[in-house]
């Protein structure tokens, strides 16, 4: 007897693939925060998930690391031992990466051989796979560009790294959606647009985010709610000429993008739970905006403490998380509106 198209393990499937990417974002913001991102040099599909099993590879691993502007301009003081701590985070991370690959490819593959996946789906499953492999074309792409002249990855590649993780997620969380609630009913679409502005607002800080990470901007100006005491604005946040660089290059001035931009988010989430509370919502669409409150509201705060203290591994690690529980979120309920 055939199994029904588009059944239960497919969204399963599906939802393993989310905690699993879900996993990979803790995992490179551990690696972002420790400096491990540059530990590995060099890009091997399949030896390279086989780290260094010896004292003699280690030393060849580390020469090579040697090499490279890190430890020129950086960690010339490192070990061997402290290269092993920092090379562990990047090996798992793109270890990681390969078994959301194969965790991807092989059930898919599966389903299409048992004609478990419906045309629409099948469709949709081979956009997710685009997404991961440009993924994983961006993580390469972004470690290259720490390997030239500057111990440091280029912020603009490692934002689009980092958001096009997030929107993968978001995407295959999306298609799940899709096969757990197949059936359609009427929609505001007023109510819906202004959800997806909101999801908009909320994608442009998650740049912005990106922004901060590559820039390091997080160690500048660690108070709030004033860039330095008694100053709103810090001048250095637009001291660059021309002054749109001040935007998108200056670390000043990206900051106060990003910690003002927060509070557009959070004014754009309570309006849309405002006028979510004055619709007639079921029970699930209740819940999604009153989730949507709190985790923005949970996320804020962790920003501020997450400046304050200079961003702390702890912190930073759980502002990246924050914004991805927030994303989940913000996605989950744009589609129990959309549908």
């Amino acid at each position: 007897m055939a199994k029904q198209k588009d059944n239960k393990n497919v969204i399963y499937w599906l939802l393993t693939g989310c905690v699993l990417l879900f996993i990979m974002v803790v995992i490179g913001g551990i690696t972002r925060l420790t400096d491990s991102g540059l530990s590995i040099s060099d890009y091997k599909l399949i030896t390279g998930t086989i780290p260094p099993l010896n004292e003699v590879e280690w030393q060849e691993a580390f020469e090579l690391y040697q090499q490279y502007p890190e430890f020129q301009k950086l960690h010339s003081h490192f070990t061997l031992s402290d290269f092993k701590e920092i090379y562990f985070w990047e090996w798992l991370h793109r270890v990681m990466g390969r078994l959301i690959g194969l965790v991807f490819i092989i059930p898919f593959i599966y389903f299409l051989a048992t004609k478990q996946l419906t045309s629409k789906t099948i469709k949709k499953c081979l956009i997710l796979l685009s997404l991961g492999a440009f993924q994983g074309f961006l993580g390469w792409y972004m470690v290259k560009s720490g390997l030239v002249d500057m111990p440091n990855v280029s912020h603009y590649r490692l934002s689009a790294h980092l958001t096009t993780a997030f929107l993968t997620f978001a995407a295959t969380l999306w298609v799940a959606l899709d096969l757990k609630f197949p059936e359609k009913k009427p929609i505001d679409k007023n109510f819906r647009n202004l959800i997806g502005i909101g999801y908009i607002i909320l994608a442009v800080q998650i740049v912005y985010g990106g922004f901060v990470a590559g820039l390091k901007a997080g160690l500048l100006h660690n108070h709030w709610p004033f860039m330095n005491e008694g100053k709103f604005i810090h001048e250095s946040a637009y001291a660059i000429d021309p002054f749109y660089l001040n935007l998108i290059e200056n670390p000043s001035g990206i900051q106060f993008v990003h910690r003002t931009f927060a509070y557009v988010v959070v004014i754009i989430i309570a309006i849309i739970w405002y006028r979510g509370k004055q619709l007639s919502l079921t029970p699930i669409q209740s819940k999604s905006i009153d989730s949507l409150l709190i985790l923005v509201g949970v996320q804020f705060l962790l920003g501020v403490l997450t400046i304050i203290y200079g961003v702390p591994l702890w912190l930073g690690v759980a502002h990246q998380v924050g914004a991805f529980l927030l994303l989940s979120a913000m996605t989950f309920t744009l589609h129990r509106f959309s549908r």
